[in-house]
C-alpha cells in the first residue's frame, strides 16, 4: 500500500488500573487531538474503584476494554492491541496525557521506515504544575538505527510508556507482550524490540504530560534496594526477549549485553550495596560492577564531562567504604534524599554541563 501520511489511521490505547481519579483527563486528551484518523480504546484492568463509570460516560467515542480479572501492563496493553486498528499505535498510562498537537506531531514526522517514535514529555505533579521534562533535555535520545546499541548493550536512550509511538508492522512482529514477565515495565519489552523491525525517530519538544505521584510504579524512593532489584530482573527479561527476537531476525546478542549498560549496572550495583542477602546475582562484586559502569560510561552519548562525571561516580561506589557508597547511590537514585546543599550543586551542574 502506498505511504500517505495525511491518511495514516492512529490509535490511542489508555491503559488504567484504579486511576479513575486521572483517566478523564487522559481520555480527554485523546479525544481532543487535532489529527482526525484518532481511535480512542480504553483498558480497564479491573479496577476497584469507578472508573468503569469514567468510561462508560464516553459511550461510543471511545472503545471500552474491560478485563475481568486484573493481569498488570503487559496483559492491558495485549487487550488494547487486539482492538486496535491503526498503522500508528501509542500506549498511554491513564494518569498521563497528551497535548492537543500530539499525534499531528507524530504523523508529520513518520515515515514509512518508522518502527518507534519517542518524544519528550513535562514531568507535571497531581495538580498539572510542570516541574520537569523526561528525559532531560541534555541527554539526547539516540535515533535511526539502533540495533548495534541493542546488540552490543541491550539498551539505548529513550523514554516511557506515555512518549513513544509505534508501526503496526513492528507491534505485529512483537506482540503479545510475555504478560508475567512484563506485569508491570511493559514499556521495556516494546521498546527494546520494535527496533529490529525500522528506525527509531525522535522529537525533542514535549507533546504531553509524565505525572508523577505517591503511586507511581517508578516512585519507589522509601525502598531502594527493592526498586533496583526489580529493574535488575526487569533488564535480564528484556535481555531474554530481545536474544529470542534477535534470533529470528538472524542477529545475536552477546549474554552479558548488560555489563556494558551503565543504568543496568546503576541499579545492579544499588541493589548489591542495599540488600545483598536477596540480589538476585550471587557472584557480583562492587568493585567489578563499578569498573564495568566506569568503562560503560565512556562510551555514552553525552558530553564528556558529564561521562567522566558518571564514571567518577561508578569507582566511587566501587572503591569507598560500604557505609558511604550506600550514600552515594541514595543521592544519585533517589533525589529526595539528597542533603540541601547537594541537590543546588547538583542541579547548578546539570545546566551547566547540559
Amino acid at each position: 500500500m502506498h505511504f500517505t501520511k495525511d491518511r495514516l489511521p492512529v490509535s490511542i490505547i489508555i491503559a488504567n488500573y484504579n486511576y479513575a481519579r486521572f483517566l478523564k483527563c487522559s481520555i480527554e486528551s485523546a479525544l481532543c487531538q487535532s489529527y482526525d484518523k484518532v481511535e480512542v480504546i480504553v483498558v480497564d484492568d479491573a479496577s476497584t474503584d469507578n472508573s468503569a463509570e469514567v468510561i462508560a460516560s464516553y459511550g461510543s467515542r471511545v472503545k471500552a476494554r474491560v478485563r475481568e480479572e486484573n493481569g498488570g501492563h503487559a496483559a492491558a496493553f495485549n487487550t488494547g492491541f487486539a482492538a486496535s486498528r491503526g498503522e500508528i499505535v501509542l500506549f498511554l498510562d491513564a494518569d498521563d496525557y497528551l497535548y492537543p498537537n500530539a499525534v499531528s506531531e507524530i504523523v508529520d514526522a513518520w515515515n514509512e521506515n518508522t518502527a518507534q517514535l519517542q518524544f519528550r514529555l513535562h514531568i507535571v505533579d497531581e495538580s498539572k504544575e510542570v516541574q520537569d521534562v523526561f528525559p532531560p533535555p541534555e541527554v539526547p535520545f539516540d535515533s535511526g538505527d539502533v540495533t548495534p546499541q541493542l546488540l552490543r548493550r541491550a539498551r539505548y536512550q529513550t523514554t516511557v510508556t506515555s512518549g513513544l509511538a509505534f508501526s503496526r508492522s513492528a507491534l505485529d512482529a512483537i506482540m503479545p507482550i510475555p504478560p508475567e514477565d512484563f506485569r508491570q515495565g511493559a514499556d521495556g519489552y516494546l521498546v527494546t524490540l520494535a527496533p529490529l523491525y525500522g528506525n527509531v525517530a525522535s522529537i525533542d519538544t514535549c507533546l504531553g504530560a509524565y505525572r508523577m505521584h505517591g503511586n507511581n510504579h517508578s516512585i519507589f524512593a522509601e525502598k531502594l534496594g527493592q526498586r533496583a532489584r526489580w529493574r535488575v530482573e526487569h533488564d535480564f527479561h528484556r535481555l531474554e526477549a530481545l536474544s529470542e527476537q534477535a534470533a529470528d531476525v538472524g542477529l545475536t546478542v552477546p549474554a552479558d549485553a548488560n555489563l556494558r549498560d551503565p543504568i543496568h549496572l546503576e541499579e545492579r550495583l544499588a541493589s548489591l550495596c542495599v540488600d545483598r542477602q536477596h540480589h538476585p546475582v550471587a557472584d557480583d562484586s562492587r568493585l567489578s560492577l563499578a569498573a564495568a559502569g566506569a568503562v560503560a560510561s565512556m562510551e555514552m552519548n553525552i558530553s564528556l564531562r558529564r561521562r567522566a562525571m558518571l564514571a567518577a561516580w561508578f569507582l566511587s561506589v566501587g572503591l569507598l567504604p560500604q557505609r558511604m557508597a550506600k550514600a552515594i547511590l541514595s543521592w544519585k537514585l533517589v533525589a529526595s534524599s539528597r542533603p540541601a546543599f547537594l541537590a543546588r550543586v547538583s542541579k547548578t551542574i546539570r545546566y551547566v554541563m547540559g
